[in-house]
Order: structure tokens, then sequence, then C-alpha cells
């Protein structure tokens, strides 16, 4: 974790915190004088009448949409809808906050397997009440988590329920009004984007999204735009490779040496940008530091029992032809940085792959605990811009902590918002969040500084909105009116 230290950051945000209750609750503090929830009224008004354009989100990441070896359904079928009913629980046992659960020592499908079921949801159907028991300490120890709140204020606001009360009555009603809204799928899905103010989505999907789809893969699109994920590519290096074989059959080329190798990866991005596909992503921060080294083709070994730095030569390999049809075709890059394999995961070292793509927008995504070194790049950098999406998912504090670092340091034209939400419920109650905190920091900053009313007003625009229209080249600018300090 470098210099970094993760105590460091979470005493910032618990200062951040305290300071706030010091104040009686209201927003910040400016110069020693607390700002009443009265100043920032107009704020609210302001940032609520914006769109929101979410850039990166995961809505279909749920077990009701099915899965299948390489991941959700959703996000392999173009229009995969739900494959039984969707119940509460499915929002709530998302896979982020589903693990958080178990890491905090609570196996909820364990639990159901123990007593003779497959799933919570199966448990949930045959019995709620013991169910609701079981839940009840371990959702009550997550209350002032960013998930549960995401997830909880998401449900209020798209459902009109709130879960914080545990009683049969509040939970049935949640889950009939999710399993009325999955089952017809994308027309919910634009009824939520109207009722968040939500202008734009883009959710990554696997390379197998462009090949396959379903009856509502046009009803799908209508809603939302995909981003192919690059990172599977990474993994085709195997002798006997199923995935890659299937895609090698798609694309008529079959991968052996750097010259198919390019023809192949080049069938590939044509294919999706033929279905409207606006970018590319990677995870690998998630298993690998993200200092890709530019190979020559002699030194890669495409196939075969690879060992580990064979692996890594590949990999590098692979990244820097996609990069390089990032950059021929004008496409923006998403790329995780911090959250997870934090000795690996700081973004310094996009900074080469940054200068080697100028047309290649990279868009760092979290960025926590990194915030000062992903700053300094976007500072400094023109094509890298910062997303910090997610971060109110895992704490609302630590985008808080971003924003005013953030906007402090560097120009609010690389600063986006966007959720990274498994379900449309999560990505409200976050987009809420998000849109609180942002009246809070514009507010405290507009008023310290003396910061004009317009120029606030196009600040919130720009971060909600027309940064992410600029950098994906999609939806129309956003221009503000009305009041904002």
């Amino acid at each position: 974790m470098d210099r970094r230290c993760f105590f460091v950051n979470s005493a910032i945000a618990g200062a951040a915190a305290a300071t706030f209750a010091e104040n009686g609750g209201d927003a910040y503090a400016v110069n020693g004088h607390p700002l009443r929830a009265s100043d920032s009224e107009d704020s609210k008004d302001a940032i609520a009448a914006a769109p929101l354009f979410c850039a990166h989100e995961h809505w279909g990441s749920l077990d009701a949409l099915g899965a299948t070896s390489e991941g959700f359904r959703a996000d392999m079928i173009a229009g995969a809808v739900p494959v039984r009913d969707a119940s509460v629980w499915d929002i709530v046992l998302d896979p982020y906050f589903n693990g958080w659960l178990f890491a905090a020592g609570h196996d909820a499908h364990g639990q159901a397997r123990t007593r003779g079921y497959d799933s919570v949801n199966d448990w949930w159907r045959a019995q709620p009440e013991q169910v609701l028991t079981f839940f009840e300490t371990p959702l009550r120890q997550q209350h002032f988590t960013g998930a549960f709140q995401c997830i909880r204020q998401g449900i209020s606001l798209l459902h009109g329920v709130d879960i914080l009360e545990a009683s049969l009555d509040v939970w049935e009603k949640a889950d009939a009004a999710v399993k009325s809204a999955y089952n017809n799928l994308f027309p919910w899905y634009g009824r939520a984007l109207t009722r968040m103010n939500v202008s734009e989505v883009i959710r990554p999907v696997h390379p197998e999204f462009f090949l396959d789809s379903e009856a509502d893969a046009e009803a799908e699109r209508a809603v939302m735009r995909p981003i192919m994920r690059v990172d599977p590519l990474l993994e085709l290096w195997p002798a006997v490779c199923p995935r890659r074989d299937r895609l090698a059959e798609a694309t008529d080329i079959e991968p052996r040496d750097a010259a198919s190798w390019r023809a192949f990866i080049t069938a590939l991005f044509d294919l999706a940008e033929a279905k409207g596909n606006v970018g590319i992503k990677q995870l690998q921060a998630y298993t690998r530091s993200l200092d890709f080294v530019r190979r020559a083709d002699a030194e890669v070994t495409f196939s075969g029992d690879l060992n580990d730095a064979e692996k890594r030569v590949f990999q590098d390999w692979v990244m820097h032809q996609c990069c390089s049809q990032a950059h021929e075709r004008g496409w923006p890059h998403q790329i995780h940085t911090g959250t997870h394999n934090l000795a690996q995961s700081s973004p310094t070292p996009l900074a080469a792959l940054a200068a080697c793509y100028p047309r290649m927008n990279l868009v760092l995504l979290h960025c926590w605990p990194f915030l000062e070194e992903a700053a300094f790049m976007a500072k400094h950098t023109p094509n890298v811009y910062l997303d910090a999406c997610w971060q109110t998912v895992l704490n609302p504090a630590f985008l808080e902590q971003s924003l005013s670092q953030w906007l402090g340091y560097m120009p609010s034209s690389k600063v986006m918002c966007s959720q990274d939400a498994t379900s449309v419920e999560m990505a409200a109650g976050s987009a809420a969040i998000t849109r609180e905190l942002l009246s809070r920091t514009l507010t405290a900053l507009g008023r310290a500084w003396r910061i004009s009313p317009e120029s606030a007003r196009a600040c919130a625009a720009d971060i909600l909105h027309n940064n992410a229209v600029a950098v994906y080249g999609v939806g129309t600018l956003y221009e503000p009116r009305g009041t904002m300090l």
C-alpha cells in the first residue's frame, strides 16, 4: 500500500464525520462557522435538476438473472432478463453486500443450506419470519455502512418501502414491489431512470455479449450502452481454452502468433463497435500491478503451459494491442484502481500507458485510497480522468474526502461520479447520497471562496453529467439554470 495507510484515510474520514456531528448535523464548517441546512437548499435544488450520467454500472449482477461459468448472464448475453421471480433478497444480497456480510461472519446462503434450502430466496419463500430473525443482527451491524444505506435508500426511493424496519409486513411489501418491477426488466429500468434523473447508463460487458442476444436486446440498448471488458482477453493463453476457441470461431480468426492475434483483437473490436460499444474496461488491478510494459512480438509466448513471467509478458502485449485499438477508435478506457490488492493497485504506473495512447482517455475508477496519486495524474495528464464510482457504496465519507481534495487541486472537468451499483436500486440510493455530498461540498467551497452561483452550477453539471458526455462521446450537454448558492 506504499506510503498510504488505510488507517490514515479512515482517520481523515472519521474526522470529517466528527466535524459534521460537532456542527449539530449541519453541513461543513467554513472558517469556523457551520453552514446550516437552509444554506444548502438552493444548492440541492440545482444539483437535483442536473441529470446524472452513470458511466460505470453493473445493473443485472443479481442471482435472479442467472449466471454462467464466466459471470452473470447479463454481462454475457444482450437482453438477458430474470430467469426466475426477483426477490428483495436479490437486491440486498448482491455480490457486494453479501460478500461483506460473509466477511463479517454471516454466511447467508450457508445458513439457508443448513435448513435444507438452496438459497436465501428459497428459504424466504418458505419461512419468511425465520429469515428476518436470522438477518436482524447482521443487518443492524451494517446500518451505518454505505452499502446498506445505498440499498435501503434506493428501495425506498424506487419502491416506497423502508427496509430499515425489520417487520415482515415491510419486507413482504418490498419483495412484492421488486418482483413486479423485475418481471418487465427494461421498461422498469426506463421508469427508474426517469425517477433518478439519469440521462445515460454505461455497463461493462464481456466480449461474448456482442455475439449472443435474447429477445429483449433492443429494449436493453434503449436504456443503456455497453463498454467491452478486455480483461478476459488477457487470460486466453492456455493451450486448451474453450473461451478463446469460441471467440475465434465467431471472428473466423484462430489466434496463434502476433499477426493472427492482432487480427483477432481487431475483429472483436469491430464486432463490439457494430453493436454500439463505447469503450473498453479492465480490472487487472485486482490481481496484478498496472505496469503494462510494451513488449516486442518476439518476447511473447502466445499459448501453452506458461509460467508466471510468460503470462505477464502475454498480458502486457495483449493490453497494449487493446489500447492501440481504443486509441485508433477514440474510445475511453476504464481502469480499476485501489480498493483491492492495495500493494499493487496504485494508478501511478498508468502514466506510461496514457502517454503511449493520447487519443485514448484513461478513466481511473474508484481511486480510493490513492486519491492524491490519481489527482496528480489527472491534473498533469490531458487524457486522464477520475470517476469516484463505488466510493459512496464503500463509505460516503470517502466521496466527501475525494471531492474536497480533488476540487481544491485540479480542474472540475476531470471529475465524474458514477455509482458502480449492481442493481438500479443500489444506484438510486447511491445517486441520492452522491448528490447530497456534492451539494455540501460545493456549498462549503463556494461560500469559503466566494464563488459565483453560475460557476458553482456549472461545476455541478460538469461533475454529474457533462464531463462524461465529453469523455464517452454520447449524450448531450446540460446547461444549468436557477440558483446555486
